[in-house]
């Protein structure tokens, strides 16, 4: 008989975890992701994206070509049967093969006329922008010539009146950055 060994110490018991039934697809994922963070070290399935279904290509050989003489079996009609729907389900599957690759091309294309519409629409606002600021600016350059011009006389009054303009050429910026346009325009498509 063997001696007796010293005692174990009881287990922790684990709590039960209730029953949560979920009520919405965002509830359910709330409850996977609570699980699976209550052991963060544990490895994770990742599922790999599934191959789509191909039918099976035809075979290159066929022995048991059937005939269309008379006498063929009861049974012949079963295994002609058989072919003849593998064969429409290959070539149902070539078709919405062959449709879902002329989408795809139609949907490039789109994107890359789309996308050739915006870089257009962007460099000619570009070009408006910069005008615009050009124009601002030389309007701003004749200005100040004007000023120098009218208070080349008096040398005295420039001095105090370069801190008003100053002031002012600071106040016209802003206002000219807050009558910005809209850099673009809903409802185009």
């Amino acid at each position: 008989m063997a001696a007796p060994s010293a005692p174990r110490p009881p287990r922790p018991r684990k709590e039960p975890q209730p029953l949560v039934i979920p009520r919405s697809a965002a509830e359910e994922q709330r409850l996977r992701l609570e699980r699976l963070m209550r052991n963060p070290e544990k490895t994770v399935p990742i599922p790999e994206k599934l191959n789509e279904w191909a039918p099976r290509p035809p075979p290159e050989f066929v022995r048991d070509v059937m005939g269309s003489s008379a006498g063929a079996g009861s049974g012949e009609f079963h295994v002609y049967r058989h072919l003849r729907r593998r064969e429409y389900q290959r070539q149902d599957f070539m078709d919405a093969m062959a449709e879902k690759q002329r989408l795809d091309e139609e949907f490039q294309k789109k994107l890359e006329r789309n996308k050739m519409i915006a870089e257009e629409q962007t460099a000619k606002r570009r070009r408006k922008r910069q005008k615009l600021k050009e124009k601002k600016l030389q309007a701003k350059k004749n200005k100040l010539e004007q000023k120098k011009q009218e208070k080349e006389p008096g040398q005295s009054q420039e001095q105090g009146s370069s801190e008003d303009d100053e002031e002012d050429s600071k106040e016209e910026e802003e206002k000219e950055d807050d009558a910005e346009e809209p850099s673009f325009v809903m409802g185009r498509g």
